[in-house]
């Protein structure tokens, strides 16, 4: 069986790994033409694109079903991030420096490294080949200048921390794209973190909190919408619907915003400091491909993660059309999914493990607070834990900057964890 995994991006920054299957069932090799000369072979029975999150945990469950000389991964960048902490990065609780690694170091032991980066990929060849959006005026050249940041790449997410220190006075803008984007919670989270560290420095009264997004709501699952909005009364923040940045003046520290229920109508708001969270996106090889849907995404099951048009093809992450969020939390359950999928499917049985779209977004509210939401498909929530998660809580907080990046580089990765459900199942008795 042969295997293909892929990265979702946007004009700014890379998106957290995602990953696409491709493959003949049982029989067949995936080809693979490349003008890297290291590469050890060009037919490999298991190929991951993608060294992200989704292709380097289920590169480990694959070298564990085929063995290690049958599996390659193609990956053009040097370094692995993780990227849910640089919320905390830019907000100057974390150092850039904890969230990357060696992408060699996180490749598993005995599986092909292939340096290089994805340009076509072709299912009814079965093979792929390799080389050795939307965007917002005024970006990314803006971010030249200071007052702008952005936790959304490694080279723009500790402006936001420099942006945050020289505040003095005047709005502080965050914004949300009319897009899809990994985490629909991150953009508001530096938003609280900001708000927390202004009040920690004296700067609050003369702060004016402002989050622009083009949603219609804070969040979607009313339990958590509910708790940040009593936050947003609480804290006074202000925040506008409907709103889409398109047009970053930074010459003259300028935003300009559509108004999405009236387009064409335009706002310019000035700005002290700006955090812009970009248009996300599949890419370009994945939306010219015959595995998009008309969206652009790998079109699949979304509870076999199996392609609905090549039974040989799967998805699992940021690329894929799964009508839930794009977070590491999703990528883990559903790697534990996709991995019985597979199995099943390698002889000659039908999929019976049903992904239910669970996905976790650690609300960050505070330097020691955390709204720990978990859902599913139908925006219900899918708690782990005992007790009320919309609640803030110091011991959420601790798990999100210390416990789950444990378990990102010592389990996911490692393709030993498929999310909490076994938990959930225990700490309520096996009822949920």
């Amino acid at each position: 069986m042969s295997l293909l995994g892929s990265v979702v991006s946007s004009p700014s920054t890379r998106l957290f790994a995602c990953f696409l299957r491709l493959g003949a069932q049982q029989a067949g090799l995936l080809q693979l033409h490349t003008g890297a000369s290291h590469a050890a072979k060009s037919h490999y029975e298991v190929l991951v694109l993608g060294g992200g999150s989704g292709g380097i945990c289920m590169a480990a469950r694959m070298k564990r079903r085929v063995g290690a000389e049958n599996v390659a991964i193609v990956e053009p960048s040097e370094r692995h991030f993780y990227q849910p902490i640089w919320t905390l990065v830019g907000a100057g609780a974390k150092q850039l420096s904890s969230s990357g690694r060696p992408t060699a170091s996180v490749i598993p032991s005995g599986v092909e490294w292939i340096k290089a980066r994805v340009v076509e990929l072709n299912p009814d060849k079965n093979c792929i080949h390799t080389d050795n959006g939307k965007e917002i005026k005024g970006l990314p050249e803006g971010f030249a200048h200071p007052k702008i940041g952005s936790n959304y790449s490694v080279r723009t997410v500790e402006k936001t921390w420099k942006a945050l220190q020289d505040f003095k006075e005047g709005n502080a803008i965050f914004t949300f794209p009319n897009t899809p984007v990994k985490c629909a919670g991150a953009p508001q989270k530096i938003m609280y973190l900001s708000e927390a560290y202004f009040r920690k420095m004296g700067k609050r009264p003369k702060a004016n909190i402002i989050f622009n997004t083009s949603l219609g709501a804070i969040f979607g699952v009313k339990k958590y919408a509910d708790a940040l909005q009593k936050i947003i009364q609480d804290r006074n923040l202000t925040v506008n619907y409907k709103q889409n940045l398109i047009e970053v003046r930074a010459d003259k520290q300028e935003a300009v915003f559509e108004n999405l229920d009236k387009p064409g109508e335009t706002q310019v708001i000035s700005y002290e400091m700006l955090h812009v969270t970009p248009p996300m996106g599949p890419p370009d090889v994945i939306k010219m491909s015959p595995v998009a849907d008309a969206a652009g995404w790998v079109d699949v099951d979304k509870e076999t993660l199996q392609h609905k048009r090549y039974p040989n093809v799967f998805g699992i992450g940021d690329c894929t059309n799964l009508p839930t969020s794009k977070t590491a939390a999703a990528v883990a359950a559903q790697s534990g999914i996709l991995d019985k999928t597979i199995s099943r499917i390698m002889k000659n049985q039908i999929p019976m493990k049903k992904y239910d779209g669970y996905t976790s977004c650690p609300l960050v509210t505070g330097y020691s607070r955390v709204i720990l939401a978990e859902f599913d498909y139908n925006a219900q929530p899918l708690e782990t834990f005992p007790f009320d998660q919309s609640k803030e809580r110091l011991s959420m907080y601790l798990m999100k900057a210390d416990m789950m990046p444990f378990l990102y580089w010592n389990m996911m990765l490692r393709g030993y964890w498929g999310g909490p459900a076994f938990l959930r199942k225990l700490f309520h008795l096996g009822l949920s």
